[in-house]
């Protein structure tokens, strides 16, 4: 699968990576579904977005976890 819906533009959200170039990045799609928002909950608030952007934020994410291995900072681990 290729990951064509996730572009980068430093004009665009400070450069973070976005949702077809919209004002939508892929860490606020995926906070929404670590929320436990659900897709249909989230294409019903989000319109523009569809189906696949949040697939394709899942599969970017996947990407990235896969490519850097970094310890998690103290306050993540609730220590």
């Amino acid at each position: 699968m290729k990951i064509e819906r996730i572009t980068v533009d430093p004009q665009v959200c400070m450069g973070q990576p976005t949702i077809r170039g919209m004002r939508i990045t892929v860490a606020f799609v995926l906070k929404l579904l670590a929320s436990g928002m659900s897709v249909p909950a989230i294409l019903e608030a989000y319109p523009e977005l569809e189906e696949e952007d949040i697939r394709q934020s899942l599969l970017y994410a996947a990407w990235l976890a896969a490519e850097q291995v970094r310890p998690f900072p103290e306050e993540a681990l609730g220590n």
